[in-house]
Order: structure tokens, then sequence, then C-alpha cells
């Protein structure tokens, strides 16, 4: 979609959190306004069809995005976090990264066999964590299971699609 505006307001600070990374803070997005209404509007046109009942936030900043337009569809929120920050009981996902492992968990009556799930995260980069998040939700066996993303890197080499293969519809708002 690369909408123009989004683009202009999407801050880049290079060598964050090591040198030689360009990070893409979607902070800014998410402090203007109009950026939040045009993200949300956009995301609403693409999901209004699709018969979503739970948006699935990837820890931290996919609960934004994922709150707002589940206002938006009449859907629910879940929320996907780092271990030990959810109250009740979970199922966990582990999964490698490029320095160790790491796990996720959603809390265990999050999901249902009847619902069409969107998972929802701001960035893919190499997809290892929202493939964790992908399997872990697979584990309730919804009847569907979309994805996205605030922003996609296609120019950086890490071939973020990879992991998810034909599997699953992806869609992104911005390619950088």
């Amino acid at each position: 979609m690369n909408n123009q505006f989004l683009l202009d307001n999407l801050r880049s600070i290079p060598d964050f959190p090591i040198k030689g990374i360009n990070f893409r803070d979607v902070t800014t997005l998410f402090k203007n306004g109009e950026c939040l209404r045009i993200m949300v509007d956009e995301l609403y046109d693409i999901y209004k069809d699709k018969g979503i009942t739970k948006i699935v936030g990837i820890e931290s900043r996919g609960f934004v995005i994922a709150s707002a337009l589940a206002v938006r569809l009449g859907a629910g929120v879940v929320l996907c976090r780092k271990p030990g920050k959810l109250p009740a009981e979970t199922i966990q996902e582990t999964y490698n990264k490029e320095y160790g492992t790491d796990t996720i968990e959603i809390h265990k009556d999050a999901i249902t066999s009847e619902d069409v799930v969107l998972l929802h995260d701001d960035l893919l980069a190499t997809g290892g964590t929202m493939k964790a998040a992908l399997d872990l939700v697979k584990k309730f066996n919804p009847k569907n299971i979309y994805m996205n993303f605030i922003i996609e890197l296609v120019n950086e080499g890490l071939d973020g699609r990879k992991p998810f293969g034909d599997e699953i519809e992806i869609t992104t708002l911005l390619q950088v």
C-alpha cells in the first residue's frame, strides 16, 4: 500500500539497537492521530469482510493497532506475551532466535475453534516471532488465520515471508 503520508511520518533510527541496524520506529505513526486513523482505516478495508472474531496482538507494539482495529471490526483482542506476563493459565511456544531462544504465551481460553483470527505485529523482519505466534494460534484450531504487519522490511535481505510459505495470507501496510 505504501501510503506516502505514513512513510513520511515513519522515523528511522540508524545503528539501533546495534550498529548496522536501521530501526523503523512505529511510535511516530502511533502518536500522530492522522497516521493512526489511516492505518486503522486501511486495515479495516482489508479485513472487514473476512469474519475476524479475534485479533492477536504481538507484544508490545502489536497491541496498539490490534486494539484499535478490533473496535472497528467488533472483534476481541488476544494478547501474545512473554512468559510470566499473563495472569491465567497459558499455552506457550518456544522458538529460536539468532542469539538464543525465546518464548511467547497466550491464555489457554483466549481462542476457540469457532474463531477467525488475525495475527498482528508492527514489523516483519525475519518472521521468527510471528512464526511462533502462528504455531501457537494453530494449537487452538481456529476456522481461519490471517496475518498483518504495519511494516515489512523488503530491502534488507531478511526474507521475512519465507517461514510462512503460501500457507497464510499476509498483508503489510508499508514495505521499506
